[in-house]
């Protein structure tokens, strides 16, 4: 019987590529619109969805 490799959960780098840059884009648009769907209703979690928003800003800045 052979080893074998599961690749759940794994985690993939995000490069300089273009569709990498986009991806985030997407991701920190997406974080930023569901912000705002729960801005009236639940504190804590648009405040965690802001916070996500704004740790992918800072990685789109720093790419």
């Amino acid at each position: 019987m052979e080893n074998q490799f599961c690749k759940v959960g794994t985690v993939t780098a995000i490069g300089n590529d273009p569709q990498s840059l986009s991806i985030l884009q997407l991701r920190y648009e997406s974080f930023l619109e569901k912000a705002a769907q729960f801005a009236g209703i639940d504190s804590k979690l648009t405040e965690f969805l802001e916070s996500k928003a704004n740790g992918i800003k800072k990685l789109l800045e720093e790419l």
